[in-house]
């Protein structure tokens, strides 16, 4: 299994970006392990899933994303 983060788009506007998680998972491996990541993602951190993909050889990707908080400082300079 392989997991990479991807820079999200720059159409978005600031108030409205997410982060992407791609989580790959390959012929040989079982479901569960698959499962079991995207579930401790979800749970943990608090990512949704957006996309699922089947590959012609068995290969599955599961595009996660979540949204990034922007904290602007409420103290006076």
């Amino acid at each position: 299994m392989l997991e990479e983060r991807i820079k999200p788009p720059l159409h978005h506007p600031d108030d409205q970006r997410f982060e992407y998680l791609v989580i790959t998972s390959f012929p040989g491996e079982p479901k569960h392990v698959a499962r079991a990541a995207l579930r401790e993602h979800a749970d943990n951190g608090k990512w949704e899933l957006m996309r699922t993909c089947r590959y012609e050889g068995g290969a599955q990707k599961y595009w996660l994303r979540r949204r990034v908080m922007r904290i602007r400082s409420t103290l006076a300079p």
